[in-house]
């Protein structure tokens, strides 16, 4: 130890604890003070790590604690070598879980001689950033036609306890990792402990864990530490985009949690609170998370971030600076959930930046815009066959909601991940794939195929010889439909 301070004295700086109020430390140095973002220690063993967020005059620094402060007192020891919290990068950190420090806690065997980087980086200039627009592909029919996410932009997912958020982010997780070559990223920021370890567990089941990296702040954890984990797990992200020019998945559950953290340091440190007690400096701090989230020149990060809505308030100041960051929003409905239509997204609420004639073509963009319009005018028309039944409705309507039911269905999907549970094999569906079937439905090509032919079907071709092998109840299927319609509407 003594070897190790005598080699690094010339940025060794000594300082002292002169009060401690909670997770908030003053340190006095006689001679250099750290820069902004150093790191210090202290503790018996210096096992207190604090993060220098303030310079209060020409003796005295400002910091957050990272770890818990028990047993902290005045006129303690500190030590600084000038350096930042810093994570490990390279191939070796596939299929591990780490801490905002870049321990494991997974109780595999310590990973040895890594190469270990500062979690402060900047985004990437303008100068490498690609300025093409491309479609991020998922394998998921629903998101892919009406939903296209962008290569190296951001979509926010938006669900809540129950409707298969988990479920769509491990598939996701799968067919990155299984077609793309790509690499994915977790990053749990305020995660509850179980999550974190239902998720490990899960991952490792579906054997998609050795092309990914974990990375969770607990939400046991200080505030100091939960604000660092997404820069940490960017870090990470970065080496894969920039060193392995790989593209890369980041999921991030939950960026609003990232928002409290911020706001729970602000308080501590003594900044006057800006609207409904959110930090003043709120608009920087997300910004310079979601800016490093980028598109480049050598591979693309493209995140998905779990976004909770304070009092369902789309007006909250959190709702509105993450919004302003996304390129797209998937928004899970429990009432698709109930019905059975997995993945269970409502495609009405959900949107997409991408979803344009000059960056998804002509014939896509017209194909997205007749299923909505179709899906729409069926929402329209549930209340009036609920009270009157189908029968009612005109030849014209009839034909819609026919249309539409059919389209709900093909657009649900059996996931590879959910195979052992549901029975069904798995199935990922190209783009082209998804929007003949859309295109054939919507054209009424399938008019004497049972509605049930379509349910859970990769490509509409299963459809066609399903339907084939339960050709002798085509009408047994279709007469019950105006009676099962007022159980699924509200």
């Amino acid at each position: 130890m003594i070897a190790t301070l005598n080699s690094t004295n010339a940025h060794l700086h000594l300082g002292k604890i002169i009060s401690v109020r909670g997770s908030v430390v003053d340190i006095r140095f006689e001679n250099t003070l750290p820069s902004i973002y150093a790191l210090l220690h202290t503790g018996k063993n210096k096992e207190i790590a604090i993060e220098v967020l303030a310079q209060l005059d020409s003796h005295r620094v400002r910091g957050i604690a990272l770890t818990p402060t028990q047993g902290l007192a005045r006129g303690m020891a500190v030590e600084s070598k000038g350096k930042q919290l810093s994570v490990p990068v390279g191939k070796t950190i596939m299929g591990r879980m780490f801490d905002v420090f870049g321990n494991t806690i997974d109780h595999e065997e310590p990973l040895q001689h890594m190469e270990w980087r500062n979690i402060h980086q900047s985004p990437p200039p303008l100068s490498k950033r690609s300025a093409k627009s491309e479609v991020f592909e998922t394998g998921i029919k629903a998101i892919d036609v009406l939903i296209p996410l962008e290569r190296g932009g951001k979509a926010g997912l938006f669900g809540g306890a129950g409707v298969g958020k988990t479920v769509l982010l491990t598939e996701m997780i799968r067919n990155m990792v299984g077609d793309n070559k790509g690499v994915s990223m977790f990053c749990g920021i305020g995660e509850r402990c179980r999550e974190g370890h239902e998720l490990y567990h899960e991952m490792k089941e579906a054997g998609v864990l050795k092309d990914m990296v974990m990375m969770f702040g607990q939400m046991n954890e200080p505030p100091g530490a939960r604000l660092r984990v997404g820069h940490a797990a960017l870090t990470m992200a970065e080496y894969f985009r920039d060193d392995e020019q790989r593209d890369v998945l980041l999921l991030i559950d939950n960026i609003f949690r990232f928002i409290q953290a911020g706001m729970e340091v602000s308080g501590l440190m003594g900044q006057m609170p800006s609207r409904l007690g959110y930090q003043p400096t709120m608009a920087t701090e997300l910004s310079k998370l979601q800016e490093r989230i980028a598109n480049t020149d050598a591979g693309a990060i493209t995140s998905i971030q779990a976004v909770y809505v304070p009092a369902d308030d789309l007006t909250d100041p959190a709702a509105v600076h993450t919004f302003s960051h996304l390129s797209a929003s998937i928004v899970l409905s429990r009432k698709k959930a109930s019905e059975g239509l997995y993945p269970a997204i409502d495609l009405l609420q959900s949107n997409s930046k991408m979803a344009t004639p000059g960056t998804i073509g002509k014939r896509h963009y017209e194909l997205a815009h007749r299923t909505r319009q179709t899906l729409a005018q069926y929402e329209e028309l549930k209340d009036i066959i609920a009270m009157l039944g189908l029968e009612q409705l005109s030849v014209q309507d009839r034909n819609v909601v026919n249309r539409a039911r059919r389209i709900e269905r093909f657009l649900t999907q059996p996931f590879f991940v959910t195979e052992q549970f549901s029975g069904i094999k798995g199935k990922q569906v190209s783009l082209n794939d998804a929007l003949d079937g859309c295109e054939r439905i919507l054209a009424d090509e399938f008019k004497d195929l049972p509605e049930s032919a379509f349910y859970m079907v990769g490509k509409i071709d299963e459809a066609i010889k399903k339907g084939k092998e339960n050709n002798g109840n085509t009408e047994n299927v279709e007469k019950p439909l105006a009676v099962r319609e007022p159980v699924s509407v509200e």
